[in-house]
């Protein structure tokens, strides 16, 4: 199985970046993609988008390509990019460094390496299939590798918001709330990112879309860390997803929300 190297998947992101960076805090224009109810999308996620499918179309035709802003083509294919060009858009709109751009590489239906960028920061979480690292200012990369040794009592928990959960969803989530040390609130994929790089111990969000995880999985699995959805299932279809640090973490987690 042939991946793209780190440099490609840096490209990428400088891209994106092009597109976001310049955008944000500049109050550009927001439009609703619902009906009912607050789904944003901006300039920037569009134009970023484009940046990055036309990049992967000029270096691999032939791989496939699933998007937040502008859909799917050849998904039937063995190796499929999965893209949110910025996730965490009510964040990039509220001014908050928190969001991201995510790119994912799914090779037959499982993801094998990704991104998470956070132009602002400048720092790119990237997995090439050899490891999770750290590339910022131009430093040398840094290998990142998940906390070990936590019990759900001693753990730091990212999720967006407890609101998001609703029903039995709701009271499963309080009961893994209540068991750790410490909930932090509002950090899309950056908290799923604070797991792979080992400063927080369990992500968890309900209802995520493909292109909302895909490029997370790789970086939390290649530097140590479980990612499922909370049946245990594979997560590239996103759905109700938990990450934790180890499999011991992840397993107490799962008999949380299953109680």
């Amino acid at each position: 199985m042939t991946l793209p190297d780190r440099a490609f998947l840096e490209q990428l992101a400088r891209a994106a970046a092009a597109e976001t960076l310049p955008r944000f805090r500049m109050a550009g224009a927001v439009a609703n993609k619902l009906g009912e109810g607050f789904d944003p999308v901006t300039e920037a996620d569009r134009a970023a988008e484009a940046a990055i499918r036309a990049l992967i179309g000029a270096h691999h035709p032939d791989h496939g390509i699933i998007g937040e802003e502008y859909g799917s083509e050849g998904e039937d294919r063995s190796h499929v990019w999965v893209i949110d060009p910025i996730d965490g858009t009510r964040a990039y709109i509220s001014g908050l460094p928190v969001w991201g751009t995510l790119v994912g590489l799914t090779v037959d239906g499982v993801a094998r390496s990704g991104f998470m960028h956070q132009p602002f920061t400048d720092e790119l979480f990237v997995a090439d299939g050899s490891g999770t690292f750290l590339l910022r200012g131009g430093a040398d990369p840094q290998a990142l590798e998940t906390r070990k040794g936590k019990s759900p009592g001693d753990a730091t928990l990212f999720t967006t918001t407890p609101a998001l959960y609703e029903g039995a969803g709701r009271e499963a989530y309080d009961r893994l709330e209540a068991a750790v040390r410490l909930p932090r609130y509002g950090c899309d994929c950056y908290g799923f990112a604070m797991v792979a790089a080992g400063h927080a111990d369990i992500a968890i969000e309900p209802g995520l879309a493909p292109y909302d995880i895909c490029a997370l999985i790789p970086l939390i699995e290649q530097a140590g860390g479980v990612v499922t959805r909370w049946d245990g299932g594979r997560a590239e279809q996103g759905g109700d997803v938990i990450a934790a640090g180890s499999a011991e973490l992840h397993e107490a987690a799962l008999e949380l929300l299953d109680a």
